[in-house]
């Protein structure tokens, strides 16, 4: 892996609450994670998690009032500020944009591998169509997190094109991953510098040729919505 550094660990700290996550549900959810492989995510696991770490389940219905999906959408907003944290405490930060992507990609891929079997449940769950507004926010909000980490601020009309491009990369080399059983990720990898390369021109979406743009326009208001714009931000 060409990342710098392998990075499992989560990290509850400031990044997280800044997300929307307290501290009493990051660590119900981190503790949470080793019983999901077994019941799903489901209340039985998140009152464990509350257990095992030393919180009232009976808080778990306060923390988690719409049910195991918030704690899916919990789980990965605590994902996103770990991504962001394990990229910006590079010393040695690539220069280029797409290789700032890619890294950010391997890096959320690598701290995600310890518990995969977690990511796989997740994405059964919001799968579901009953779910289908919660999944796009979140893809939404991964993809974001991505773009902004790597500096790009841009407000003109390549917001959307540029997210909506991410999307559909990371997704694909999502499922990627999740097929994947090498020790290594190196068919991860190879697969996600194969996308890169489909859309070599991601570090320079702000004149897209119209085709692009208005494929890029077209996912993008799958991803996008019931967001709303620039996510609150």
């Amino acid at each position: 892996m060409m990342v710098g550094r392998k990075v499992t660990e989560s990290i509850l700290g400031k990044d997280i609450i800044s997300e929307g996550v307290s501290e009493e549900v990051a660590a119900i959810i981190s503790a949470a994670l080793m019983h999901v492989p077994f019941d799903g995510w489901s209340n039985d696991a998140l009152s464990a998690g509350a257990v095992d770490a030393g919180i009232e389940p009976e808080r778990v219905s306060a923390c988690f009032p719409a049910g195991p999906v918030d704690a899916i959408v919990a789980y990965i907003a605590m994902a996103d500020a770990d991504m962001v944290s394990a990229f910006e405490a590079f010393e040695d930060k690539p220069e280029k944009v797409h290789l700032m992507i890619r890294s950010l990609v391997l890096i959320r891929l690598e701290q995600a591998s310890a518990h995969k079997e977690a990511v796989r449940r997740a994405l059964t769950v919001l799968a579901l169509p009953t779910n289908a507004g919660q999944s796009a926010r979140t893809l939404y909000r991964t993809v974001d997190s991505m773009w902004r980490a790597a500096g790009q601020q841009d407000t003109d009309f390549s917001f959307y094109t540029k997210r909506a491009t991410l999307a559909a990369v990371y997704s694909a080399t999502l499922l990627a991953w999740m097929a994947d059983t090498s020790s290594d990720m190196a068919a991860t990898e190879a697969f996600l510098d194969r996308r890169l390369r489909d859309v070599a021109r991601i570090p320079q979406m702000t004149g897209p040729a119209r085709s692009i743009f208005a494929a890029g326009q077209k996912l993008a208001e799958g991803i996008v919505g019931g967001v709303g714009p620039r996510a609150g931000r």
